[in-house]
């Protein structure tokens, strides 16, 4: 009898089984607790961004900080997607996943991650200006031209996201459904698929690989001009408030696409390195912008202690 061919829609596999991230039996509860911890405090922190740019008007009427508020609404939804599936792999719980919730797991990461590519990019770009077009920069980046390039950036997630998943689940899965992985990604997935994946590796080397490269040259590019632009600032107060604003996204952009660029550059190979790797930005990263930017950004740090003061003389 002929077998007739799988896709995405008929297939031989209708759940995978993360296997998560190796470590020994005995390190199980200290990890659960860790991977739990860092979630709880992702979102505290992101939420503690998200509430201050909101209550304070010196921020919400800045568009580098309506950026950041947007990128702390990303981090709280990224490590959403990822990390409860990775607390719940130290756990006795269930590792399979239905193959839909494998889809939506896939596409939601990369519309989510991609979005913040692009963020990323619009932040450097708002420094460039606010610096190096300090005069020009009120008309060159207003509020409206702000949100546009904002929705510009969710519009163009959303695709990216839609095309991944689509070319990645398009392919027939007949078996095996163990994803060695902590959750479904393209190059993990793709080692199970039961067809050539040569053309998949192609779009995700050029659709994440090259962008990713791409958008970090751009912003390295907008930093050199930054920093060319600092070192002109002839008060030492002046280059050091333009250092730590500009310090802390640069910080948090190594920490994003340095790892990102090692992943999808490489889609094809497989690394013991690689799950390490990913738990940067997808663990991490979403952990540190909260702290980064509020411990080096003077801005941020001074709209805190308002908040405080002001709600202590409520309190008296």
């Amino acid at each position: 009898m002929r077998r007739s061919k799988n896709t995405s829609l008929d297939t031989g596999v209708t759940d995978f089984i993360l296997l998560g991230l190796p470590h020994p039996p005995r390190l199980r509860a200290l990890l659960f607790l860790v991977f739990l911890a860092i979630y709880v405090l992702t979102q505290l922190g992101n939420l503690l961004i998200l509430f201050t740019v909101w209550a304070d008007p010196k921020l919400h009427a800045r568009p580098m900080y309506i950026l950041l508020g947007v990128l702390s609404f990303l981090d709280m939804w990224l490590s959403s997607v990822i990390v409860p599936r990775i607390i719940l792999n130290f756990t006795p719980a269930s590792k399979v996943v239905p193959f839909g919730g494998c889809i939506a797991q896939l596409y939601a990461f990369h519309f989510l991650g991609s979005t913040q590519c692009f963020l990323y990019t619009l932040m450097a770009y708002d420094r460039y200006l606010a610096i190096c077009r300090p005069l020009r920069y009120p008309v060159l980046m207003n509020g409206r031209l702000c949100t546009m390039l904002v929705s510009g950036a969710w519009v163009a997630g959303s695709v990216h996201g839609a095309i991944q998943a689509t070319l990645t689940f398009r392919l027939p899965y007949c078996g095996p459904n163990q994803v060695d992985y902590f959750f479904c990604d393209i190059p993990a997935v793709l080692r199970l698929a039961c067809a050539d994946t040569k053309v998949n590796e192609l779009v995700t080397f050029v659709d994440i690989g090259v962008v990713a490269a791409s958008c970090f040259l751009l912003i390295l590019l907008s930093y050199a001009n930054i920093v060319h632009a600092i070192l002109q600032i002839r008060t030492a107060d002046g280059r050091r408030r333009a250092f730590s604003t500009c310090g802390a996204h640069l910080t948090v952009v190594t920490v994003y696409y340095v790892p990102c660029i090692f992943i999808y550059l490489r889609a094809g190979s497989k690394s013991p390195l690689d799950g390490a790797v990913a738990v940067f930005y997808t663990v991490v990263t979403p952990l540190l912008n909260p702290l980064i930017y509020t411990l080096r950004n003077q801005d941020v740090k001074s709209a805190l202690k308002r908040m405080t003061a002001w709600r202590g003389n409520r309190n008296e």
